[in-house]
C-alpha cells in the first residue's frame, strides 16, 4: 500500500483542503481492515472515510454534493462509501442512488490468492467484447437484482447475481474457477467474483449459515483470507 500521494486517503486531503482553501495539513493514520488490491473497494472506502474525518477536523462545512462531488473525483467506487447502505451506481458508479432493501444479506467473502489488477481485468473485458466473448456494455438488466432486493428471500437474488468483469478475472486467473466451485459446493446459495477479483463473495441464507460457511472455506485451503459479512450498512456518516 503507498504511502505517498499515490494513496487515495492523501489525495483525498488534498483535494479537500484546495476545495475549501484551507492548508492540508494533517496526520494520516490508516489500520486496513479491508485488504487491499482484493476487489473489495478497500482503498476508496478509507478514502470516503477521510473525506468526512477531514471534513470534520477543519471544519469546511462541506455539503452532502460537495462531499460527493469531491469523491467522484477520487473514483468511481467512492461515493457509494459515503452513502452506504443498499444502492444503484450509475455513469461510471458515481451516480448513487439508494434502493429499498428491507432484508438483512449474510455473505462469506473469500480471497483467492493475490490481488489483481483491475486495469488488466478491464482490459481482457474489452478485448473479449471485442472479440464477441462477452456482453457489450450496458446489456445487463438491472431490474431483477431490484425486484430480489425488495423482495428479500436469497433465492430469488441468486439467479439475478452477475459481474461483467468475472469471465475476463477468469480468463487471467483460471484458478478462480476452483475458488467459486469450492463456494458452491460447501452449500453456497451463490457465489461470484467481487468487482475485480480475487474476492468470492458467497450468497448464504443466514447469520448462522454464513458462519458455518466461513469455517468450512478456512479449511478447505483455497483461500487465503475468509470472513463471514453482513449487510447493508452505514456510509461513511450520514449527510443531510
Amino acid at each position: 500500500m503507498p504511502t505517498d500521494r499515490r494513496n487515495l486517503v492523501w489525495r483525498a486531503a488534498e483535494l479537500l483542503a484546495a476545495a475549501a482553501g484551507v492548508p492540508a495539513d494533517a496526520s494520516l493514520q490508516i489500520d486496513k481492515s479491508i485488504p487491499a488490491a482484493a476487489g473489495l473497494a478497500g482503498g476508496s472506502a478509507d478514502a470516503a472515510a477521510a473525506l468526512v474525518a477531514l471534513d470534520a477536523l477543519w471544519s469546511t462545512r462541506a455539503s452532502r454534493a460537495d462531499l460527493l462531488d469531491l469523491a467522484a473525483q477520487l473514483g468511481s467506487d467512492v461515493p457509494f462509501s459515503l452513502v452506504g447502505g443498499v444502492a444503484l451506481g450509475m455513469g461510471r458508479g458515481e451516480q448513487v442512488t439508494p434502493v429499498l432493501s428491507r432484508t438483512r444479506w449474510d455473505w462469506v467473502l473469500g480471497i483467492a490468492g493475490e490481488g489483481l489488477s483491475t486495469p488488466a481485468v478491464y482490459g481482457e473485458l474489452d478485448r473479449m467484447r471485442a472479440a464477441g466473448r462477452a456482453p457489450d456494455d450496458g446489456s445487463l438488466d438491472v431490474e431483477p437484482v431490484l425486484a430480489a432486493l425488495r423482495s428479500g428471500p436469497t433465492t430469488a437474488l441468486a439467479p439475478a447475481l452477475a459481474n461483467d468483469l468475472q469471465a475476463p478475472a477468469l480468463a487471467l486467473r483460471p484458478t478462480l474457477g476452483r475458488a467459486l466451485r469450492a463456494a458452491t459446493e460447501a452449500g453456497a446459495v451463490a457465489a461470484i467474483l467481487s468487482g475485480s477479483g480475487p474476492t468470492v463473495a458467497a450468497l448464504t441464507g443466514n447469520e448462522q449459515d454464513a458462519h458455518r460457511l466461513a469455517a468450512e472455506l478456512a479449511g478447505a485451503g483455497v483461500f487465503r483470507t475468509v470472513r463471514a459479512v453482513h449487510g447493508p450498512v452505514p456510509g461513511a456518516r450520514l449527510v443531510a
